[in-house]
């Protein structure tokens, strides 16, 4: 929905993967709380999915929604968070090739822990933005503001791009441990900036002050 030239519409499952071939890509996954995997993600581009509706050029940022169950998912029940969770990115990030939109994992349908039926994978950013279990994409003007964005903005900036040079306040992200790894024998590794994609990803943040747009 949004600005868009197609109409607003609801689509099943079948709809959306139609017409895309789905790819596995092995990403780099950095969490905030430093800790680091490396995933066999499967998916498709999400701008490919993004150009089918014909964004407009009033389109500067896509907001995603995820699903609101409380009775299935009974992380939703406390109130700790607000739902549905929101998540977004600015146009140019969403229509970046690295950016997927994910239905498997290590050759396998996307299991609900993982966020089926869809999820998003941003791999140079922490991975709270690579939003779970979507099931509503909006075209919108105006920033969104995200679920932890509004929860902690001191802590969670809208952009969360990995970055070794702003630290946590309550923590350093110099360094980071890569699992699997025991708590006795961690592996750690120094974190590298945009996890690895700068050269793919640094130019669409040319000019910006990534200490203040964290």
């Amino acid at each position: 929905e949004g600005h868009m030239n197609k109409p607003a519409a609801n689509y099943t499952l079948e709809d959306i993967l139609a017409p895309h071939p789905l790819e596995e890509r092995i990403y780099r996954l950095r969490c905030v709380e430093a800790w680091s995997m490396v995933v066999p993600w499967v998916g498709f581009p999400l701008g490919d999915l993004l150009k089918r509706f014909e964004p407009t050029s009033r389109a500067k940022f896509v907001k995603f929604e995820t699903l609101v169950r409380p009775a299935e998912f009974r992380g939703q029940r406390a109130r700790n968070l607000q739902y549905p969770y929101v998540e977004g990115l600015r146009m140019d990030e969403a229509m970046n090739p690295l950016t997927l939109m994910v239905v498997g994992l290590y050759g396998n349908y996307l299991p609900p822990q993982n966020g089926a039926p869809m999820r998003l994978i941003v791999p140079w950013k922490y991975g709270f933005k690579s939003i779970k279990s979507i099931v509503k994409i909006r075209f919108q003007e105006e920033r969104p503001k995200t679920t932890w964005e509004m929860l902690a903005p001191q802590e969670y900036g809208f952009y969360a791009n990995v970055n070794p040079e702003v630290d946590h306040p309550r923590w350093s992200q110099k360094r980071e441990r890569r699992l699997p790894s025991g708590l006795l024998s961690p592996n750690y590794m120094e974190t590298v900036k945009f996890n690895g994609y700068g050269e793919q990803v640094a130019d669409l943040y040319k000019g910006m002050d990534l200490s203040k747009f964290y």
